[in-house]
């Protein structure tokens, strides 16, 4: 079955188009000549017509079916030779084997319905997937890209948009197997490789300090280094505690025998003598030992220092690097002041032998500066080996990065899969048993196919034209079959073939009865049974009044099993810009079973065509119809304008619609006292209708009115229109 329908950019409809939507079974859509009907028409009979190109259909449940349309182009297309194509209906069969056939026919349909309900069924559970999968993707999107893009965005490269996104986390989720890491070392990592490629650095050279801590800790600062004690002056000087002075003042005698404090020529040989024994061999190598102690210590410090200097310097100016400035710094500036201090003791040491001092240790900072070298050296290490293997660790980093999502994001991403793994098994369940269905279907209406094929004929066919004409008073001609095998021609009555005498009306009349059985059968035995879609655009062009009503009365039977779901009609959609037919074959009567109609009506504006739904209401609510109301509800206002609106129902109906006049209705009745009757309702009415009512009609008695409304019935009944009569007045006919 057709739901929708979008006619874009073709005759009168622009590239906006319009949208028939929601069709059911039995629709009606009401237009003027001109406004797009057989357009509509057109496109249902052939939609891959490449002028139809922007249009498209909507079948219910993705399934279509076959579409017979009857429009002015089906008249031409099979009466455009004075003869029809042969329509195969279930001919010369037993009551058995149209009873099998039916049977057959009753569990296909059966069969279709089951296979309809799975599928609609499937469908429930596939929008439930999709919605499941609309919703994760969404979730997944803010929960996980959106809160790690700005640190790891270079990692979702070529997974930027919501979808890709979740099928990669969905994919890492089953083969990720890198080892989890921490943010924030993902983080580090990051910054070092994304963006610019990184370049390697260089180590910091490891100080060695050893020797350094081996000269702070020898013993000869701490000793008091004093002459030989057992010379004459050695006494005097260790006395006076003046070891350092004399030896200082020793220098100034080498040379000279003049004292150096009294200037006096009192320096004798024996003196001097005893100077150089107290100021013996071991004096003098210690002594020695100090001054090459200083100056090695003196050497390494400041060589360090100036190493120490030259890596902090570096450092601070470079952004890679690895080493934690801040502390190096500090760590430094107090060796410096450390190292500066010991400089002093070492000076006084040299200065003054014979006291004893203790040299601060430098080795706490050296280690603290070590230690912040070794850790920087790590880092760099790491960081050389990125820039050494800068794709595979890359590669790795990004692995990592998912790692780190997925599982984050696993009870949600487990979750997901759970519901969606039981939505597909059912989805694939349903299918497994729609594929069986659809082979038993397949199977089933092979059998009927070959069955039917073995009953079907045409010869039923020219047998049911052939009554309705009869029935409805085409009597001077009758379709009979050509020796050309499966087709029809019209004869007339003296055996003369009636190719080119009929009439405009009568071709439209034959043709619409050919469709009908059409619709009822098939081009072939194998399509007898095939469910179908009839579109019926105009079918009462040329026709006088008496058959637009048959032709609405078919109309109606159709309409009849449609509803009732009997048939293989599955969906009428009837396009029509006679008001009176449009409300005859919508007439429901007072049996409104099955689905309600559905009903548009369309429009021309400025050369475009443009439509308008009204849902479950038929919208084509005549003058005419109102004045049938009136008639209806007489007895509520008196009946004082009855009068005027018999006249004007006759005038519509007979004069202007079928062309008839007063005399001919008076005619149509059989004897003269009806005759006379009738003539006096059309003077009672005009008489009413055209002058000015006095207290004669005011005050009719009702029972003039009803005789004359018993007459007026009778009127239709004697045209052979009371079907019109029974519709406008709401008798239910049985």
């Amino acid at each position: 079955m057709i739901k929708n329908i979008s006619i874009i950019n073709v005759a009168t409809y622009d590239d906006n188009g319009v949208e028939i939507n929601g069709l059911k079974k039995v629709n009606f859509i009401y237009g003027a000549n001109g406004c797009g009907k057989t357009t509509i028409s057109n496109y249902l009979y052939n939609p891959n017509d490449s002028r139809f190109s922007k249009s498209s259909l909507t079948w219910q449940n993705g399934i279509p079916i076959s579409t017979l349309v009857y429009n002015k182009e089906f008249r031409e297309r099979n009466f455009g030779k004075g003869k029809l194509g042969g329509v195969f209906t279930l001919g010369q069969a037993t009551a058995e084997q149209i009873k099998e056939i039916d049977n057959k026919t009753e569990e296909l349909n059966e069969i279709k319905k089951d296979g309809l309900k799975k599928k609609e069924t499937q469908k429930a559970l596939n929008d439930k997937k999709i919605e499941l999968e609309n919703e994760f993707r969404e979730t997944t999107w803010v929960k996980t890209y959106k809160k790690y893009e700005a640190s790891f965005k270079e990692a979702f490269t070529g997974t930027l948009q919501k979808e890709s996104f979740k099928n990669k986390l969905l994919q890492e989720f089953i083969s990720n197997t890198a080892t989890l890491e921490t943010f924030p070392i993902l983080k580090e990592k990051a910054e070092t490789i994304f963006g610019d490629i990184p370049k390697p650095i260089t180590p910091i050279n490891q100080i060695s300090f050893d020797r350094i801590i081996e000269i702070e800790n020898n013993e000869i600062w701490k000793k008091i280094i004093v002459g030989k004690a057992d010379v004459d002056i050695a006494k005097l000087i260790q006395k006076l505690n003046i070891n350092d002075w004399v030896n200082q003042g020793r220098e100034y005698i080498q040379k000279d025998k003049t004292c150096p404090f009294c200037q006096e020529k009192t320096i004798t040989d024996d003196f001097k003598s005893q100077l150089e024994s107290f100021f013996d061999e071991t004096y003098l190598n210690d002594i020695k030992s100090l001054k090459e102690l200083k100056q090695e210590y003196n050497s390494l410090t400041q060589n360090l220092i100036n190493e120490l200097n030259a890596v902090e310097t570096y450092h601070k100016d470079y952004k890679d690097t690895k080493l934690d400035n801040f502390k190096f710094s500090a760590y430094l500036k107090t060796l410096i002041s450390q190292n500066a201090s010991n400089n002093e003791f070492l000076n006084s040491k040299i200065k003054e032998p014979s006291r004893s001092f203790e040299l601060s240790s430098l080795k706490e900072q050296f280690d603290l500066i070590s230690e912040l070298i070794i850790k920087a050296n790590t880092e760099i290490k790491k960081h050389n080996d990125i820039v050494t293997n800068y794709n595979t660790e890359r590669n790795n980093l990004v692995k990592s990065i998912w790692k780190l999502i997925i599982e984050e994001y696993r009870s949600e991403i487990v979750k997901y899969n759970t519901e969606k793994d039981g939505l597909e098994k059912g989805i694939n369940a349903l299918q497994s048993q729609i594929d069986l269905k659809r082979t038993e279907y397949l199977k089933l209406d092979a059998e009927i196919k070959s069955l039917s094929k073995n009953v079907t004929s045409i010869q039923p066919t020219i047998d049911e034209i052939n009554r309705l004409l009869e029935s409805y008073g085409f009597l001077n001609f009758e379709i009979v079959p050509t020796t050309e095998e499966g087709f029809y021609q019209i004869q007339r009555e003296d055996g003369t073939i009636a190719e080119t005498t009929l009439s405009e009306g009568e071709i439209t009349f034959i043709t619409f009865l050919y469709f009908l059985q059409l619709a009822k059968g098939g081009i072939s035995e194998e399509t007898v049974n095939d469910e179908r879609i009839l579109v019926i655009d105009d079918p009462i062009s040329s026709l006088d009044s008496n058959v637009l009503f048959i032709v609405s009365t078919l109309i109606k039977e159709i309409i009849k099993s449609i509803k009732a779901e009997t048939g293989n009609i599955k969906q009428l959609i009837l396009l029509t810009h006679n008001v009176y037919f449009h409300k005859e074959a919508s007439f429901e009567g007072l049996s409104r079973k099955g689905e309600k109609s559905q009903f548009w009506i369309l429009r021309k504006n400025n050369k475009v065509s443009t439509i308008n739904f009204y849902e479950d209401k038929n919208p084509i609510q005549s003058s005419y119809e109102l004045l049938w109301r009136e008639i209806r509800e007489w007895e509520n206002n008196s009946g004082i304008t009855i009068q005027n609106t018999l006249r004007r129902i006759l005038e519509n109906y007979f004069s202007i619609l079928g062309s008839k006049r007063d005399d001919v209705l008076i005619n149509k009745f059989p004897t003269q006292v009806e005759k006379e009757i009738c003539r006096s309702l059309l003077s009672w009415s005009n008489e009413g209708s055209h002058t000015l009512p006095d207290d004669l009609f005011v005050e009719a008695p009702d029972g003039t009115i009803t005789t004359y409304l018993e007459v007026f019935k009778n009127i239709f009944i004697h045209t052979e229109n009371i079907g019109h009569y029974n519709m406008m007045m709401n008798i239910n006919e049985i």
